[in-house]
């Protein structure tokens, strides 16, 4: 597929670029295990109000990282395969991160529309008291998943971490799409957003996240008119994640 060729070329150039920029680097690699009572991406539920099994794998060297995520989804043949690569810079007080994600639906047919998709994404960080962590981010695709033509999120956050093992934070984000309609005929934007609030407990190596999520979705919202998401799993839900490190 023309998407992933795209993907992978610049995951080569990022792997290329650690090699040229950071040969006196060593490489460093991590993994996660996750388990949640449901999987929501940007606000939207990916496995219908279901729990999900996630896990992922990531290598760095400097500056610069590559990573896989994989997440059990109720869609495009009921497996998510997201694979990524950038680079962290820092400008005086500023961390960056920027880089490219692809998301890759593998058991997929396809059939209709196209599910797989790719975002380019760049956020900002500062830390401008101790424990306080406020961040921004936008990524940006010009050919969203089912074929919906162009789309971007822009997205502020923050943090506080009240302790060494306890954390709060908050995100406020706003998605845009040029065509929910996807391949059928008339062209139809749509927008909404997307709020979540909760708080992340570490214990015995684990880390416990319970989070409100929620949407500005309704049902007469196109984004739901046209089936690009259902009401249901655009409402408000708290969701339960425990998660380890490798």
């Amino acid at each position: 597929m023309k998407k992933m060729r795209l993907l992978m070329a610049a995951a080569a150039g990022v792997a290329a670029m650690a090699g040229v920029a950071h040969a006196e680097d060593k490489i460093a690699f991590s993994g996660n295990v996750a388990l949640a009572t449901d999987y929501t991406f940007r606000g939207i539920s990916q496995t219908n109000g279901s729990s999900a099994i996630q896990g992922g794998f990531d290598a760095s060297s400097g500056q610069i990282y590559a990573g896989v995520w994989a997440s059990n989804v109720a869609f495009g043949g009921s497996q998510e395969l997201d694979i990524y690569a950038g680079f962290k810079p820092t400008v005086g007080p500023v961390s960056l991160d920027v880089g490219v994600i692809g998301y890759l639906y593998p058991n997929s047919s396809d059939d209709g529309a196209e599910t797989d998709y790719y975002e380019g994404y760049a956020k900002a960080s500062v830390t401008p008291a101790e424990g306080w962590t406020l961040g921004a981010a936008g990524y940006y695709s010009p050919d969203f998943t089912l074929a919906t033509d162009k789309a971007y999120y822009l997205e502020v956050n923050g943090a506080y971490a009240v302790s060494d093992k306890l954390s709060i934070s908050a995100a406020y984000g706003y998605q845009k799409i040029d065509d929910v309609n996807g391949p059928a005929a008339g062209k139809l934007d749509d927008s909404y957003e997307t709020w979540n609030i909760g708080g992340t407990y570490s214990i015995a190596g684990f880390g416990l996240d319970l989070r409100y999520v929620d949407t500005s979705l309704g049902s007469s919202d196109r984004i739901i008119t046209t089936g690009f998401a259902t009401e249901q799993n655009a409402d408000g839900r708290v969701v339960l994640t425990i998660k380890r490190a490798l």
